[in-house]
């Protein structure tokens, strides 16, 4: 429920108000509930020390740019991963390479090298489905890549994309839906496999 004053909404569940003279309550609000969350999404694309600086980064920028959210344009969770993202776009020949070198084992199939103890084979073979789906997510462009994952390891919804990326809703919809359709098809076929298992 958001709380309203003299017009000005002074702290909502989603759209916070900004830009009083201190702003150190609401950032740690802020902080607090969205920070947990967003390491985690950054974690899995970048690693965790690198999640940990892209976190912090993003906060000191939402900070210096505070006077520039608009809470009526949408939420500050969406704000923070656009922030977020548009600094992770500096981190992505990084990542490619890591996707490409990941991709290079399961091909070379050093992956598949472990004990037959039912376990050990289990999170081999799941290492090997992530390793090859690495290569096909190497292979989207950015955009489809930041879309695809703001959804499956962020946890958005597509409006809350489309609010992140600056495009209308049903643009992450049917990005979406040609992302999943060309993953169906060009993902090698272990990964096919599971995918129809799942």
């Amino acid at each position: 429920m958001q709380v309203i004053q003299d017009g000005a909404e002074v702290w909502g569940h989603d759209r916070p108000d900004l830009g009083g003279a201190d702003p150190g309550p609401a950032f740690t609000r802020l902080f607090d509930v969205h920070a947990p969350l967003l390491r985690r999404y950054l974690a899995r694309r970048v690693g965790a020390e690198t999640a940990n600086d892209l976190v912090a980064e993003t906060f000191l920028v939402a900070l210096r740019r505070r006077t520039t959210y608009r809470p009526d344009l949408g939420t500050a969770r969406s704000w923070l991963y656009g922030i977020a993202t548009n600094l992770l776009r500096h981190q992505v020949r990084s990542e490619l390479r890591g996707l490409h070198a990941t991709a290079r084992l399961a091909r070379a199939g050093e992956l598949s090298h472990a004990p037959h103890d039912g376990r050990v084979a289990e999170q081999v073979d799941a290492q090997t489905r992530a390793a090859q789906l690495a290569g096909a997510l190497a292979q989207l462009s950015p955009a489809d890549r930041d879309t695809l994952l703001l959804v499956s390891w962020a946890g958005l919804d597509p409006a809350e994309v489309a609010e992140v990326l600056g495009i209308p809703p049903s643009t992450v919809r049917s990005r979406l839906h040609r992302i999943r359709r060309w993953l169906r098809t060009n993902a090698p076929q272990n990964t096919k496999e599971a995918q129809n298992r799942g």
